[in-house]
């Protein structure tokens, strides 16, 4: 293994969301991954969340399973696991039953604790209950989710991994694991203090759509041109702002933060950015600073001059995916690798651990 993760032994129990994506961004930097799967199954070079993962097959019912699970745990630093709580307890393989040092990573989407912690919901409800759903859309339509990425990747994964981190430099001073209470509707929140300084400053309105970072300013959004494609502008800054207008050749403005004035100037840029193309407008901004971008499908992104350059995409086994990040001058990770078949170390897994019988 290579990567500044390589010295990091992690079990995950299989799951979906956002657990199986903190396991990929471990196993990305180095960490020895090893999932805890129900059954077998062919590798699929699609599920590009178990690459860089090994896998062991346990029936988590059966005595010898749980054995197994016990002594995989054992040898582990730390542990994923993203079921409703009580359900690893339920099971006997709670953090009561793990060893002292070992660090219990719990993501959820409403937390181990609390009215909602038993029942089910998704990225899009984990978003509501913050505040930040009500912000995202037109000011005249319901909200739009902003696919999963907000709740279950920002407020869960990179939360999980936050915490999975500290507590792996903590037990480096105490010598002591603990257990870390991942939940979406924690981590949403903990990415908004942005906006709820603005709030408490008086400067960010509940409307939807009439705000410095929601579509509401002329000079922070995306706008349709003539080919049908999209351009983005985040021209925030006064100086960014001036160059905007410059490049696009539009009149100067009396005051860029008068919300008052907002509506009138989105119907002004509109016009602009509709007569020529998405491409015509990206050649214009090309290397400005400006802050405008074309707005590129996930099929286009790669093939972009800086995408490319930088190798942010990667193709494994024909399967367009992310390169490992972020990125190290010393311990670089190694390529990603197709994802293995589910239990293709079972065997191997389960002699290291001084288990004969593989059928687990």
């Amino acid at each position: 293994m290579s990567g500044p993760l390589s010295s990091l032994r992690v079990v995950e129990f299989s799951g979906l969301g956002p657990a199986p994506l903190a396991g990929q961004l471990l196993a990305d930097l180095g960490a020895d991954v090893i999932t805890v799967d129900r059954a077998a199954a062919p590798a699929d070079p699609t599920d590009i969340n178990r690459r860089g993962k090994r896998s062991v097959v346990l029936d988590l019912k059966s005595v010898e399973g749980l054995v197994a699970a016990r002594a995989l745990i054992a040898s582990a630093d730390v542990l994923i696991e993203g079921f409703r709580p009580g359900v690893m307890e339920r099971l006997g393989l709670g953090p009561e039953s793990c060893a002292d040092s070992l660090i219990y990573a719990r993501m959820t989407g409403w937390g181990q604790e609390g009215p909602l912690s038993h029942t089910a919901g998704h990225d899009i409800n984990y978003l509501a209950l913050t505040g930040a759903l009500h912000a995202m859309g037109d000011a005249d339509r319901a909200p739009v989710p902003p696919l999963n990425l907000v709740a279950d990747y920002g407020g869960g994964t990179m939360f999980l991994l936050l915490g999975i981190l500290s507590a792996v430099i903590e037990r480096g001073v105490s010598g002591r694991g603990q257990v870390v209470d991942a939940a979406m509707v924690d981590g949403v929140p903990a990415m908004m203090g942005l906006i709820h300084a603005m709030r408490a400053r008086g400067t960010w309105r509940e409307t939807r759509g009439a705000n410095w970072l929601d579509g509401g300013a002329p000079f922070y959004r995306c706008y349709t041109c003539k080919c049908g494609g999209y351009i983005s502008v985040g021209a925030l800054e006064p100086q960014f702002h001036a160059l905007l207008l410059e490049k696009a050749g539009l009149p100067p403005e009396e005051d860029q933060n008068d919300p008052a004035q907002w509506p009138a100037r989105r119907d002004i840029y509109a016009r602009a950015f509709a007569a020529r193309s998405r491409d015509d407008w990206a050649a214009i901004f090309d290397g400005t600073d400006a802050c405008v971008a074309p707005v590129l499908t996930f099929a286009e992104a790669p093939g972009h001059p800086h995408m490319a350059a930088r190798g942010t995409f990667a193709r494994v086994d024909g399967v367009l995916q992310a390169a490992p990040a972020p990125r190290f001058s010393r311990t670089a990770p190694v390529a990603p690798r197709a994802p293995r078949a589910i239990g293709a170390d079972t065997d191997e897994i389960l002699s290291a651990l001084g288990i004969d019988n593989a059928e687990k």
